[in-house]
């Protein structure tokens, strides 16, 4: 999973660093900076020998504000669609939830489904190209197993054959028929070259048809993906990519702190109702082929007034035993709360951001393990860090320092972190909000 000894090329390099420094992870380059981290994603990844064999997975993962939540999650997304899964990936927000009474869930489902995205099409939107190479992939398949050529009606009686697997397999399942109906509407439309019906097809799957006669009315199919069963659909999908050759669904839903911010309760108890169904279809082996990972912070989880421990069901599922504890905790519970990262960490990943950035600039590095050990005790040094900082803020602080190094020759590290400027900044820098991501801090 690393690039360690590797230089990462020029416009990996900026993307990067800006993403950083700006406070957002990076979707490309994360082997260049990766560090710590290890037994978390040693976890996740056992899960996903799991999917790969059929089964489900539903992991939370637990971190203050700027820990490295999504950088995980970022991490392990690179690394299952290089095993070959799809990634479907979205953040909550006020206008998306698990439910809601104005179309909340559908708008999660539409996000999902709008990034889907594979190991050649990262970006997202693969839906109308997974659909487009399945079928391909079996017209090629049964031409060669066959030797029969293109436009002989053998060759398509065995594609439509093996196309009617796919769907019959799909029919069984909830939803499925009209699901299935879908499928094979597209494959028609793909052999006759109806790129009309074919859009039809994508706006049902991607849920927006509004009005159950719009559909009716366009496609013949009587029932539109809703607020109450998108996460079927999803299910749906995880089975149908595994027929279609990729190896499984992971989906990472981040952000689940807007469901905690949710102000009505009962509103709040529905969304916490849903996760509930999905977590238990995993575990219950409802759901195949499937992996889902969801983000949030401690105090979303475990508020018992408003966060996920108000819901007694979830609570009594998720609560931690009492032998975990902070260095010790059970990485095959469902919850995995991420740790701070040590101080040597944070010293390697320091080292990892200056040769990236000399090497994008094109510059000797002036800055040395003991520099870079200043700069640490520096950033943990002051007031209220203990408490406070997070790597989020220490990486964004090392970036602003090593542009104004290369920008400014004249400059020294030194000079830089002892003047009153970045002093005074690093003391607003920290917000209670944010709570604590360290704890105790050695070089």
């Amino acid at each position: 999973m690393s690039d360690i000894n590797k230089k990462a090329p020029k416009r990996i390099a900026q993307t990067v660093l800006n993403s950083l420094k700006g406070g957002v992870v990076p979707r490309v380059g994360l082997p260049y900076v990766t560090v710590g981290r290890k037994n978390e994603i040693e976890a996740l990844l056992h899960d996903v020998d799991i999917i790969e064999e059929g089964g489900a997975s539903f992991r939370f993962i637990v971190g203050r504000y700027g820990s490295g939540k999504s950088f995980l999650l970022q991490t392990i997304r690179n690394y299952v669609m290089d095993r070959g899964f799809i990634v479907a990936d979205a953040d909550l927000s006020p206008e998306r939830r698990l439910q809601g009474t104005r179309g909340q869930g559908l708008a999660t489902y539409r996000e999902l489904i709008g990034n889907l995205s594979t190991k050649t099409r990262p970006e997202g939107g693969a839906l109308p190209l997974v659909l487009d190479r399945w079928i391909s992939a079996i017209q090629s398949e049964e031409a060669a197993a066959s030797g029969l050529a293109p436009g002989d009606p053998a060759l398509s009686g065995a594609v439509d054959r093996r196309i009617y697997e796919v769907t019959s397999s799909i029919s069984e399942l909830v939803h499925g028929f009209e699901f299935a109906r879908l499928l094979s509407a597209y494959y028609h439309a793909y052999l006759e070259g109806d790129d009309l019906t074919k859009a039809k097809v994508i706006r049902w799957f991607r849920g927006e048809y509004a009005l159950k006669s719009e559909a009716k009315e366009s496609l013949g199919i009587n029932i539109i993906i809703s607020d109450d069963d998108w996460y079927d659909y999803l299910k749906l999908f995880a089975v149908f990519f595994r027929l279609a050759g990729y190896s499984g669904m992971m989906i990472m839903v981040d952000e689940l702190v807007n469901i905690y911010k949710i102000p009505n309760a009962i509103t709040r108890q529905y969304n916490y109702e849903k996760l509930l169904t999905m977590y238990n279809d995993t575990l219950q082996g409802k759901a195949r082929y499937l992996g889902i990972i969801m983000g949030c912070t401690p105090q979303a989880m475990e508020d018992k007034r408003r966060g996920i421990y108000s819901y007694e069901a979830l609570r009594s599922r998720l609560a931690e035993g009492r032998f975990s504890r902070p260095g010790a905790r059970d990485l095959l519970a469902p919850v995995i709360r991420l740790e701070p990262l040590t101080a040597e960490e944070m010293l390697v990943l320091c080292e990892k951001l200056s040769a990236m950035h000399s090497d994008l600039y094109g510059y000797t590095a002036r800055i040395g393990t003991e520099d870079l050990a200043s700069f640490i005790r520096t950033e943990y040094g002051r007031i209220g860090a203990d408490q406070n900082i997070t790597p989020r803020e220490v990486i964004r602080d090392f970036i602003e320092l090593l542009d104004l190094l290369w920008q400014n020759p004249d400059l020294t590290l030194e000079a830089l972190m002892q003047s009153d400027d970045f002093s005074f900044a690093q003391s607003g820098a920290i917000s209670e909000e944010r709570g604590a991501d360290f704890a105790e801090f050695t070089i």
